[in-house]
């Protein structure tokens, strides 16, 4: 059981710390999106590649941070038992759903995405638009960084569970109460 514990903390480890790298570009997004109002409605401004910086930096904060995201429980989720469920049955769903649900969706999602990413890869593909950003195969790489990432805190959640369900109920995915050796519990949170 210690390699899976120490499997779960190294993972959340990694997402917490590409989480809190990522959230710095919301301040980039802010700052650019005020800049782009600004200069089109106060002075009849306007780049398509600031435009294009605000399109590219939300969805890098999108994919990148969804691992992050998930570490926190952050995503939606239909909490019709789950809320009142014993830390067994929540291990139960989350095992379950990670494996029924999320895992195929993440090969779905690779698999539908990677020869886009291929082909964007090979034509050093750039932005559509005159005057837009170089490098839009490095955006859309975010995409198979994004499955990466969620797939591997897809695990932790699932080796959290394999633990709780073997008797190690202190890593009970009760997301208010981290277990000591766990990247929630030595964020400072």
């Amino acid at each position: 059981m210690e390699g899976l514990a120490a499997a779960v903390t190294a993972i959340e480890w990694f997402n917490e710390r590409v989480g809190r790298v990522i959230s710095w570009l919301s301040i980039l997004l802010v700052f650019n999106t005020c800049l782009v109002a600004v200069l089109r409605y106060g002075f009849s401004l306007g780049w398509v590649w600031l435009q294009e910086v605000y399109l590219w930096t939300h969805a890098i904060i999108f994919l990148l941070a969804s691992g992050y995201t998930l570490l926190h429980d952050g995503h939606v989720r239909i909490d019709v038992f789950y809320g009142a469920a014993s830390p067994k049955t929540k291990a139960l769903i989350n095992g379950f759903g990670t494996l029924a649900f999320l895992f195929p969706t993440l090969i779905l999602i690779w698999w539908v995405s990677y020869p886009y990413v291929e082909l964007s890869w090979s034509r050093l593909e750039g932005s559509q638009e005159a005057g837009g950003l170089a490098g839009l195969f490095l955006l859309k790489s975010c995409i198979l960084a994004f499955v990466v990432l969620v797939g591997l805190q897809g695990l932790a959640l699932l080796l959290r569970s394999i633990l709780v369900l073997r008797g190690a109920e202190e890593w009970s995915p009760d997301f208010n109460a981290a277990p000591q050796g766990s990247a929630a519990a030595h964020s400072g949170e």
